[in-house]
């Protein structure tokens, strides 16, 4: 899908507030406002836009753990391979999991209250999830940029 420059435009502006009123974004655009809202109909239809959402402080809501974790499984299998994708894909503590190359086979993100609840949650749930082989744990000691906004090429 090829993106005009005010199409990127608003993604950029949609991305930094998503709150933002239809004719604050045509006025940033500088088109008016029944083309832009047009606009990010489209981009909502093709799935460029998959939806809106609050981004919270996950330390406020006490999430203070913070934890990357590399999963290596025993079979390489479609079948398994789903499974395990499925399986963590209900974990709500796993906030992203990403199908990986090199020496691991899986990169999970993981949050808990603290390290304690890490623990319990990596020894309960993790290591009994199917196929896992082996698991290596990378705390976060500070979180110096996190994920705000995709990078839009203007």
């Amino acid at each position: 899908m090829s993106l005009g420059s005010t199409d990127k435009r608003i993604l950029d502006l949609l991305q930094r507030d998503a709150r933002m009123t239809n004719q604050t974004l045509a006025d940033e655009t500088g088109i008016s406002p029944s083309p832009c809202w047009r606009k990010v109909r489209k981009l909502e239809e093709d799935g460029v836009i998959q939806g809106y959402r609050a981004v919270l402080d996950r330390k406020k809501i006490g999430l203070g753990v913070m934890v990357f974790v590399r999963v290596t499984i025993d079979s390489h299998s479609e079948a398994d391979a789903r499974k395990f994708e499925q399986e963590v894909s209900d974990l709500s503590n796993v906030v992203a999991c990403y199908s990986i190359g090199g020496d691991a086979d899986f990169l999970l993100q993981v949050v808990a209250a603290d390290l304690d609840a890490y623990a319990d949650f990596a020894m309960t749930v993790i290591r009994r999830l199917p196929g896992i082989k082996e698991m290596q744990s990378m705390f976060v000691l500070k979180e110096i940029k996190a994920l705000a906004a995709w990078p839009v090429e203007k």
